[in-house]
């Protein structure tokens, strides 16, 4: 038998997935640790990670599959790397980490990004970044240069999360197109790196490691990695990708006009096109698709809520319900509308679709002779899909149309009002699928390992349900969304 593994290098925890290459059937996931991994905030705003802790998880996540279903390490044909987007790794020249990561819902960076933005003109920011600056991965580096100039002197490469892990497999120091372009790195014009972006920045081209396709060869596991792994010395890592671009790959979105959507951590719509698309406010984001080629412009539009799964936790602790599916029961327990509680899931750093406004969470019409959990909870799942729906409407704007979107059965999507009250604002068919990162970042890895094609990748998976718009809820939540909305343009002002 031949086997491929996945990796999904999230923020809260690492999962691993281990797929039959002959079947396409997930054989054993895992996930590690059990409890969520922590994140500092020595500053509020700050959002950082020690890398080393996901790599020691990559290691635990694949001892539990191999746990669960004992495998050969010699039989493992391809790995594949998903992982949170945005962030920043700094390492030495001996590939040692320099200060922990600057993860992706880290702030810190928000007006070095607006000051970019106006420095080098909006206009051409959009026309050949098609983003803002922003507050991603080039402005993080930029705040490390301006406020930690003694680390920055000592920087040999800079990585996102995930080319961190590969290098700890391969100890190779690379990275893609796709990645260079989540950092605002990418000149889509010129379909290379922007000498005007490292300029403006004042970074050197020698600092962003080398490119290697998302698909295909990126490097061969190391004797010491392999040995932490129990796999075999060799095993090549055959791709790697940020966990939306591959969250879209698991759910076969792959063409123009096809949509994905997750809500765990952060709440995510992202959809594939074919041309050139941006905000004009840079509100959601255009990054370089993984199945992009020089002859196949693949482009994905990514409208990102940071407070989506934390959210939900949040409410976890503070009505002391331990069970997510309690909570899912109880939630649906109050009308649509909450009594007109309503929740606004801003708390979890600044908010792209807010244009980098970090407003904090707000709940609104709380009214302590009326509301009881129920409504918290319901206001809560409410308040998620009205702020995904608001991203999307400017998705809309910029010419996407979706009425489609696939998801993994997973997360937020486990719950079936959450399902209800996303059809029905968003007026769209939702699409539920076995599927995850991990399993993605698998089949992937066949791919880019030659074992399958692309259109071969996808065995195994399996569509689990259909959620159709009702025309009554639609109505319903129409007016409940226009109520929500009328007080988030209170908080933006």
């Amino acid at each position: 038998m031949k086997y491929t593994i996945g990796y999904d290098i999230g923020s809260s925890s690492v999962k691993a997935a281990l797929l039959d290459v002959e079947t396409g059937k997930c054989l054993a996931t895992a996930i590690s640790p059990a409890q969520e991994m922590p994140m500092h905030a020595p500053v509020a705003g700050w959002a950082e990670q020690d890398p080393e802790m996901w790599w020691q998880e990559v290691q635990n996540a694949t001892k539990k599959l191999q746990q669960q279903h004992p495998f050969d390490g010699h039989a493992v044909a391809g790995i594949g790397i998903a992982y949170q987007m945005h962030g920043l790794v700094c390492v030495d020249k001996d590939q040692q980490v320099l200060r922990p990561s600057i993860i992706w819902c880290d702030s810190r960076a928000v007006e070095i990004g607006n000051e970019a933005f106006n420095a080098l003109g909006q206009n051409w920011s959009l026309q050949y970044l098609l983003n803002s600056p922003g507050n991603f991965t080039a402005s993080k580096l930029r705040w490390v240069q301006q406020y930690e100039p003694e680390i920055y002197a000592r920087i040999h490469k800079i990585m996102l999360p995930g080319d961190f892990i590969a290098m700890r497999l391969t100890g190779e120091a690379a990275t893609t197109i796709s990645g260079l372009s989540e950092g605002i790195f990418w000149d889509f014009s010129g379909r290379q790196v922007s000498p005007v972006l490292l300029k403006h920045y004042n970074i050197d081209e020698s600092l962003l490691s080398d490119v290697v396709p998302t698909f295909g060869l990126q490097g061969k596991v190391t004797e010491k990695a392999a040995a932490l792994l129990g796999i075999a010395a060799g095993t090549p890592v055959t791709y790697r990708a940020g966990d939306q671009p591959n969250n879209a790959f698991s759910l076969n979105v792959l063409k123009p006009g096809e949509a994905a959507t997750t809500a765990g951590t952060s709440g995510v719509v992202y959809a594939v096109h074919d041309h050139i698309a941006f905000d004009q406010q840079s509100r959601v984001n255009t990054f370089v698709h993984v199945n992009d080629t020089a002859d196949a412009q693949r482009n994905g539009v990514l409208m990102c809520l940071n407070g989506t799964g934390i959210l939900n936790s949040w409410l976890r602790q503070v009505t002391g319900k331990p069970d997510y599916s309690e909570m899912n029961t109880l939630a649906a327990q109050a009308p649509a509308g909450a009594r007109g509680l309503h929740i606004y899931p801003f708390g979890n750093g600044a908010e792209r679709i807010l244009a980098n406004r970090e407003t904090g969470a707000v709940v609104n019409g709380l009214n302590f002779n009326i509301h009881s959990r129920e409504h918290l909870l319901r206001a809560g799942q409410e308040g998620i899909v009205f702020a995904l729906k608001y991203g999307m409407d400017i998705m809309k704007d910029m010419g996407l149309q979706i009425h489609r979107v696939r998801a993994g059965q997973a997360n937020m999507f486990l719950s079936p009002l959450f399902r209800e009250v996303f059809a029905n604002t968003a007026n769209v068919v939702i699409e539920l699928y076995n599927t995850d990162g991990a399993q993605g970042a698998a089949r992937a890895a066949g791919i880019g390992a030659g074992l399958y094609n692309e259109q071969e990748a996808f065995r195994g998976m399996e569509c689990l349900a259909t959620i159709e718009p009702d025309a009554a809820l639609q109505q319903q939540y129409a007016s409940i969304y226009s109520q929500w909305l009328e007080g988030l343009q209170h908080i933006i002002k």
